[in-house]
Parts: structure tokens; sequence; C-alpha cells
């Protein structure tokens, strides 16, 4: 267990973009990403999705996350994952929800605050 280094946090920012905003509507400002559009699968979509959001949080935990901020994180996947099976209206609030954005940004404050209190204990 570690502090993330910037180029691995990247990556999963990366993937959380892929998963809930890469895509945009022409003329809007909505953004969307592949765990809306693989979740327009009746059943399964939103199972499946579940996976890569899963690896967001395994790599927060392997990296010295607390209990805590895994279980916001897996609190905000299964939300999503909830809010995901309601046919069209869920979908539309999967779009809003962007729960994959919300987790890499809750563990990129976590490592700022982790990196912070290592230079903090050199000094």
């Amino acid at each position: 267990m570690g502090i993330m280094d910037e180029d691995e946090l990247r990556r999963l920012e990366t993937l959380a973009n892929w998963l809930d905003g890469r895509f945009h509507i022409p003329g809007t400002k909505i953004r969307f990403g592949l765990d809306a559009l693989v979740g327009l699968v009746p059943g399964v979509g939103d199972l499946l999705m579940t996976l890569p959001s899963g690896y967001i949080i395994l790599r927060a935990l392997n990296t010295g996350a607390g209990v805590g901020l895994a279980a916001v994180m897996v609190l905000n996947v299964l939300f999503d994952m909830a809010i995901g099976v309601v046919p069209l209206l869920g979908d539309l609030l999967d779009v809003a929800f962007k729960a994959n954005i919300r987790n890499a940004e809750l563990l990129r404050r976590h490592i700022e605050r982790q990196q912070k209190r290592a230079l903090e204990n050199r000094e």
C-alpha cells in the first residue's frame, strides 16, 4: 500500500471519463459515457458496468483509501446501478449522476490529502 502515483490516478480518471462523460449530445452541455450506453441493455447492462466501477474502487483500496472512503464509493456505484435499472428514466438519471467521475474526484482528493500529510511529516 502507498500513495498512488499521478499517472495511475490520471488513468483512473480517464477510465471514469470514458464511463461517465466521454461523449456529448451536440448543441447541449449533456455529457454521457459508456455506462449510459451499455446501461441501455436491459438487465445486464448496468450490472456489467459495475466491473470497471469496481476496479476504480479496488485500486483506491490498494493504495490506502480507508474503508469509509471505499464505502462511499461503493454506495455511489450501487445508487448508479439502482437508478439505471429503471427503464428510460433511470437511463436519464444515470447520465446525470456520474458515479465514476464522483469516485475519481473522491480518490483525487484523498490522494492529495495523503501527499500533503506526507510532505508535512518530512518537515
